[in-house]
């Protein structure tokens, strides 16, 4: 169904070495009517996909939101800053985020983590505090297919670079807002400009063995992450 909607390449060489085209000729492009699980090209679940990418002054490069089944797609609200997942998951447990609050979570990308860790205790720990439909989080890691609410990642330019990300305070207002595709700090041009001037960047977690080596090599997430720069 996606070969015959010109959403596959069908030249494309699968591991038997046949085309994506030629291992698909003797599959129905429709799907049988006497079942409910795969639905027709004109009954969609959603009219959109499950995923949007956010872009703004916090996230020049853009940033991924997954946007299904939630029930609020935009806030604004006040931001709660964290260096690390860990400190993040500290002050949920300790009952010291609330409603409207937006929480960053930086210094978690390629770079910063460095490896982009994945957000999975902050954002569980967030639904288990009730809080899944009146916070947001952001953050420059990434968050796992089972995360639920207003969460955005793969925030790029990362922390560690001297992304936007890294130059939020503590008590900024910040906007999500799936639907416009925004993601965005709240602040004057001229107050981001003296943020970013006086930036430094922070001392690596690891400056030896392969993580370090990695933290030195790899590109932005907006490239995939990727530590082969010659490739961009």
């Amino acid at each position: 169904m996606l070969l015959v909607h010109g959403l596959l390449h069908g030249d494309a060489l699968t591991i038997s070495g046949q085309t994506v085209a030629e291992v698909l000729k003797d599959v129905p492009d429709t799907p049988p009517a006497n079942q409910d699980v795969i639905r027709t090209w004109d009954h969609p679940v959603y009219p959109e996909g499950h995923l949007a990418i956010l872009k703004g002054n916090l996230a020049i490069e853009g940033a991924v939101a997954k946007i299904s089944g939630v029930k609020k797609p935009s806030i604004t609200g006040t931001a709660r800053v964290f260096e690390s997942e860990e400190e993040c998951l500290a002050a949920i447990l300790a009952k010291k985020i609330n409603p409207g609050d937006v929480i960053i979570v930086r210094y978690e990308g390629p770079r910063g983590g460095p490896g982009m860790r994945e957000m999975l205790a902050p954002t569980s720990a967030i639904i288990g505090a009730g809080l899944g439909d009146s916070v947001g989080l952001i953050t420059d890691g990434r968050f796992s297919g089972g995360t639920y609410g207003l969460v955005v990642g793969h925030v790029a330019p990362e922390a560690a670079v001297g992304g936007t990300i890294a130059l939020v305070e503590e008590g900024d207002s910040i906007t999500i807002d799936a639907t416009q595709r925004l993601l965005q700090l709240n602040i004057s041009e001229e107050e981001l400009n003296l943020r970013r001037v006086n930036w430094q960047p922070r001392t690596p977690r690891y400056t030896k063995g392969i993580l370090g080596k990695y933290a030195k090599l790899v590109s932005s997430s907006s490239l995939g992450a990727v530590t082969d720069r010659d490739l961009f």
